[in-house]
């Protein structure tokens, strides 16, 4: 399963917040098989959102969309996603209905808008905050909060799977342009990929759909590298 994932936020393009969302998605999805083939951040302009969704899923299985949720005047998502499908964005009674019967507001306490999603979209019930998620066909949009964005994926987790990829560590205190015949040589051996990452030392990664012949890979690769001691 190919997965998109777009993060929505001025605040994110401008540095004044991390994008944590991303990071914390793409660890979960890798975790249920899903291969997360990109990662995009939009500012909070609907015609930004509506395009990237509009090609995220055209090009993959599923897209998930995170921040920009609520009644406030930049809150753009789903307006954003709405567009993405031709849809209008119209009030939801059963995203109402839940927050009055579960997250203990009434009615009258709702801001204009709260309960809003596209036509046609299932909701999303949010159960640490207040602005609801909804599923548009394939594209899941859940809130910009951290703890609220987690929860709600939780909740629809199951719908991602893929077959699961294995992964071992190997430290390497070389050069990375000094490992790239080793790297060409245990992937002629062994049905693995192979990433590299530079800094104190390397660090590689390799990673499989075979777990024994991911550790067989990285056992071969331990063997021919220099340690932090100094040592092949």
């Amino acid at each position: 399963m190919d997965v998109a994932v777009v993060t929505v936020g001025d605040e994110l393009l401008s540095g004044e917040t991390e994008n944590t969302n991303a990071t914390w998605l793409c660890r979960r999805l890798t975790a249920r098989g899903a291969s997360v083939r990109r990662v995009v951040t939009v500012p909070d302009e609907e015609g930004e959102i509506a395009r990237v969704v509009n090609e995220a899923h055209a090009e993959y299985d599923a897209t998930v969309v995170t921040g920009g949720l609520g009644p406030t005047h930049d809150d753009r998502t789903m307006a954003g996603v709405a567009a993405a499908f031709g849809r209008e964005v119209e009030h939801s009674e059963a995203a109402e209905e839940w927050l009055v019967e579960h997250g203990g507001y009434s009615a009258d306490d709702l801001v204009d808008g709260t309960a809003s999603l596209p036509a046609g979209g299932r909701v999303l019930h949010n159960r640490e905050g207040v602005a609801p998620g909804t599923v548009v066909e394939s594209t899941y949009v859940l809130p910009g909060m951290p703890g609220e964005m987690r929860v709600m994926f939780e909740d629809v987790v199951d719908e991602f799977e893929g077959e699961e990829t294995f992964v071992e560590t190997v430290f390497a205190a070389e050069p990375e342009s000094a490992l790239i015949e080793r790297f060409e040589q245990v992937q002629a051996e062994f049905d693995v990929a192979i990433g590299s990452y530079p800094g104190d030392g390397v660090r590689i990664r390799v990673s499989g759909r075979d777990p024994e012949e991911v550790d067989a890979a990285a056992a071969w690769l331990d063997e021919r590298v220099v340690d932090g001691d100094g040592e092949d």
